[in-house]
């Protein structure tokens, strides 16, 4: 396990160097968000009876801002180590693929977790925040932040350059996060767009952790658990081969 942890504790030591920027800067973002759409709808919208659209909308951000960071520092690692060429040194080492793909998801996943706790601890000053099933926001904050680590691994290995890792993250992660109902409800939708939005993953992970906070979700909390867990199994499966044959890194 030693080169497991020293690799882990490698990817760990590197968002958090510059924590200023991994981890406070997305707080302050998505604190804007809060700020701006809260302000503006919070008189005008409520999504579920009884629940203000601030109550609604806090789970959403918090999650959102845990699995863009989580993709993140994945792919932003990997891409650094390809274009800088100390890459060659990780793939040196007697690592097997299982530790590779180990160490940069669990430090993908605690960065996801730093910046939803930061995210939850700046809220609950402001805004009173109810968790009515503790056990499914941790559920899903696992599972949301290890599919993410995953796909930032699978970017990561596929990019050449920061060109092509913006492509993955601008035209499929920040569309996929914005349209899987963190800032809305599916029901409000009609049924074509419901049926689209049902296709994408990431409406799972928000709906099941929103459900922790709230009680209440768009779909069954155990579908959401199901799809997600069917999610993270496909691109794990399919990550692990890619890194078995070593896709775009033996060239």
């Amino acid at each position: 396990m030693t080169g497991f942890l020293t690799l882990f504790h490698k990817e760990l030591l590197r968002f958090w160097k510059v924590s200023f920027q991994t981890i406070l800067a997305p707080i302050v973002s998505t604190l804007l968000y809060l700020l701006i759409f809260s302000h503006i709808l919070e008189s005008r919208i409520e999504i579920y009876p009884g629940v203000s659209y601030s109550q609604f909308l806090i789970p959403g951000l918090i999650i959102m801002a845990i699995l863009q960071n989580a993709f993140a520092n994945s792919s932003s690692s990997l891409i650094q180590s390809k274009i800088s060429g100390n890459i060659i040194f990780v793939l040196l080492s007697p690592l097997s693929y299982f530790e590779f793909f180990g160490a940069y998801l669990l430090a993908s996943v605690v960065r996801g977790l730093l910046v939803g706790l930061g995210m939850f601890i700046v809220v609950s000053q402001f805004h009173e925040v109810s968790t009515q099933f503790p056990f499914w926001i941790v559920l899903f904050v696992l599972l949301g932040s290890m599919i993410l680590g995953v796909l930032g691994i699978i970017a990561g290995i596929c990019s050449d350059k920061f060109d092509q890792l913006a492509a993955f993250q601008n035209f499929i992660i920040l569309p996929s996060t914005f349209l899987s109902g963190v800032f809305y409800s599916t029901l409000s939708l009609s049924p074509a767009w419901q049926k689209l939005s049902y296709v994408n993953p990431f409406f799972y992970i928000v709906d099941g952790f929103r459900y922790g906070f709230l009680g209440v979700s768009d779909v069954s909390p155990y579908l959401s658990l199901a799809a997600v867990i069917a999610c993270f199994l496909v691109v794990s499966l399919l990550t692990l081969n890619m890194l078995k044959t070593g896709y775009k890194f033996r060239h």
